[in-house]
């Protein structure tokens, strides 16, 4: 596969799931943050992980010491300049996307292969700001990375066939079944999961549903693992938000036009899981009720 060194940018959820399962498989990681505090954080929530999967007999104890021995935190982008692959993993907005990635055409290695894990942002565009576009792709991970066999490799227009097949094999060797999606806003699996999420939020304004009973519907109806509303918290709602932003602009159909309380769950701070509130609260015991706040909605 000629990749041992990754560099991951982005120690939030989606960074961290990489990082995790990349070491686990065998592979030497740096994850990048600005934040000493989110890659202990990062760091922190890994490790409990881990714990949990020896704890329930999936890896042995000296596997999960050796994976994490493969993790190395970074404040310094340069330390960029000696992996054989990068993954940016940072909020789904384009602007800071691309900041990032022009602070890494000036510190990657030239035989590098860059990738992206947006799951709605063109990688033509943001392969624009590399001297070498070639080397650029499209990595989408699914949530939760370690678990989601999943992986969309998104070819932008200047993408070569050297770039994707190494995706593909680093892909692969992470256990991922791959998936080729051309360059349109969305891809393929948010194509058509974002009009499924964003009217499950519809049927919650209106009270055609309870919270718990549109996920149920789900989950025993469609034969779904996961609600609607429970994906869309344990994601972020502000993650969602962005997603349906994006392909309602790129695509201008109305099904992709984000619902008014998903707007106003951001406002309020009401971001999922990892605030603590969403469409449900979350207790420290690991229990959740329904967002009482969110009850009120006519």
């Amino acid at each position: 596969m000629n990749i041992e060194k990754l560099f991951v940018i982005g120690a939030g959820f989606m960074g961290s799931g990489i990082v995790e399962n990349a070491a686990v498989k065998g592979l030497n990681v740096t994850v990048y943050d600005i934040s000493q505090k989110q890659l202990d954080r990062s760091i922190g929530g890994i490790t409990k992980n881990l714990e949990k999967s020896v704890a329930k007999g999936r890896m042995d104890a000296a596997d999960k010491d050796a994976a994490l021995s493969r993790i190395k935190c970074s404040t310094e982008i340069t330390d960029c300049c000696d992996a054989d692959a990068i993954i940016e993993a940072v909020s789904e907005n384009r602007d800071i996307k691309v900041s990032i990635m022009k602070e890494i055409d000036k510190y990657a290695k030239e035989d590098a292969v860059i990738a992206s894990n947006t799951s709605s942002i063109s990688i033509t565009s943001l392969g624009s700001v590399f001297r070498n576009p070639e080397r650029f792709v499209g990595m989408h991970f699914f949530s939760p990375v370690p678990r989601m066999p999943l992986m969309e490799i998104v070819r932008g227009y200047q993408t070569s066939d050297e770039a994707l097949e190494r995706a593909r094999k680093l892909g692969e060797f992470m256990g991922k079944s791959c998936i080729i999606a051309q360059d349109e806003a969305g891809f393929i699996v948010n194509r058509m999961l974002i009009p499924m999420l964003n009217e499950a939020c519809v049927l919650v304004e209106r009270r055609i549903g309870t919270i718990e009973e549109i996920d149920r519907g789900v989950k025993l109806g469609l034969n779904h693992p996961m609600g609607p509303l429970e994906l869309m918290d344990m994601i972020g709602i502000d993650v969602e938000l962005a997603v349906m932003e994006v392909l309602h602009h790129e695509l201008g159909d109305p099904k992709y036009r984000p619902a008014v309380s998903l707007r106003r769950m951001v406002d309020s701070g009401f971001l999922g899981k990892k605030t603590g509130a969403g469409f449900y609260i979350y207790h420290e015991d690991g229990t959740k009720e329904p967002n009482p706040n969110l009850l009120k909605l006519r």
